[in-house]
């Protein structure tokens, strides 16, 4: 698992392979868990620490294209945006026009990943908004 981290507050998302995103999110960027709906291994819903909330949706059909309205693209802060670029590449993620930072996850939701500056995602992180 990577020692980077990041941090959004909060996003829900369709997701078709619940199984994959949970790994990616972890994997690449640090978000571990905080909640899960259902069973651990067939969750319905999954949160992660930094905001993201997965619903599995196992018949959803994302857009073609980026650019047709259900969502442009998430923004995430990250530590090390080097890292996170580096660890993302064996996830059969594309680079988007808009820039290397830019990624397309295989069910089709952008991200876009932006270096943190200083301790910015750790202190993100200290915040107890739900406690």
């Amino acid at each position: 698992m990577t020692s980077n981290q990041s941090y959004v507050e909060h996003v829900a998302v369709r997701v078709k392979d619940i199984h994959w995103h949970i790994r990616f999110f972890r994997d690449v960027l640090g978000m571990t868990v905080r909640e899960i709906d259902g069973p651990a291994d067939s969750p319905n819903q999954y949160w992660t620490i930094g905001g993201m909330q997965l619903m599995s949706a196992p018949d959803f059909e994302a857009a073609p294209s980026v650019d047709s309205g259900w969502l442009a693209h998430l923004g995430i802060m990250v530590q090390d945006l080097e890292l996170a670029l580096r660890e993302a590449q064996p996830w059969g993620v594309k680079e988007l026009p808009q820039g290397r930072n830019c990624l397309q996850l295989p069910d089709g939701l952008a991200i876009e990943l932006i270096q943190s500056h200083g301790d910015g995602v750790t202190q993100a992180l200290a915040v107890k908004s739900r406690a």
